[in-house]
């Protein structure tokens, strides 16, 4: 069985439909790309998917668990919506670091929320936050950044933001780590180490999801890829498949144009 199960997602926005009717799977450890034009539906897509919106219709299961079906969301507590969202680590464009906080501070924010919830955390506190530290240090340094545990957002490069909010959205374990354009707002040396820090995540067997325009990036890390045109995915498959050459006119055009 698959690790992610997306069905016939369906997503609105006034009369706008932008998701028609969604459906694809991702097997554990493997890297999904989701490609297209602008307005084609791939950042709603992956708002729907983490439940940063919410799809009309549609069912989305982790390891064969309801994490969301349109018909019982709504009536779900808080607490099991974010508990089922915990599946998910979402890597934004735009960094959306917090500015008060240095680069430690940000990696360890959620991770503290989340173990104060913990009914020992009174008695174990000192064990607990030490963990958190040693794990933050751990993550910053894999994404090459311990030289600025200091540091707050508006000292570090964009490139260097990025890395933070991937070493951020580890820190977590989500069990699908997903991208939404993480180079958009990058010049393009900036993009390489951004891109360099995402591909080493692919030899730890982190199952990703990444809507990008990085088409080279996405042939070389991939083990399957989507295109989306129109609310819709016109196509699906392996790398190989995608870049190799299609008989999708549409794809094509696509393609043809980051070629030009």
């Amino acid at each position: 069985m698959s690790l992610l199960e997306v069905h016939d997602l369906h997503k609105s926005f006034g009369k706008t439909e932008v998701l028609k009717g969604i459906d694809f799977s991702l097997d554990e450890g493997k890297v999904l790309s989701v490609i297209g034009s602008s307005g084609s539906g791939k950042t709603t897509l992956l708002r729907c998917i983490t439940q940063l919106e919410s799809a009309e219709r549609g069912h989305i299961t982790v390891d064969g668990e309801t994490v969301f079906d349109a018909d019982e969301t709504a009536k779900l507590t808080k607490e099991e919506k974010r508990r089922r969202q915990l599946n998910f680590g979402l890597v934004f464009q735009s960094f959306n670091l917090f500015p008060q906080y240095n680069v430690l501070q940000n990696v360890t924010l959620a991770m503290e929320l989340q173990a104060k919830e913990r009914p020992d955390f009174k008695e174990k506190k000192t064990e607990l936050l030490k963990a958190i530290n040693d794990e933050a240090l751990r993550l910053i340094d894999s994404v090459g950044l311990s030289e600025k545990l200091s540091n707050y957002p508006c000292e570090l490069s964009g490139g260097q933001q990025q890395r933070v909010a991937i070493a951020r959205a580890l820190a977590m374990k989500p069990r699908i780590l997903c991208f939404d354009e993480p180079t958009s707002a990058l010049d393009p040396e900036l993009t390489n180490e951004v891109l360099a820090v995402i591909k080493s995540l692919t030899k730890l067997n982190i199952t990703m999801i990444i809507v990008t325009h990085e088409m080279r990036f996405a042939k070389e890390v991939s083990d399957r890829v989507i295109f989306m045109d129109g609310g819709v995915i016109c196509a699906q498959g392996s790398p190989d498949e995608i870049f190799g050459g299609s008989d999708n006119a549409r794809l094509n055009e696509f393609l043809g144009s980051f070629q030009k």
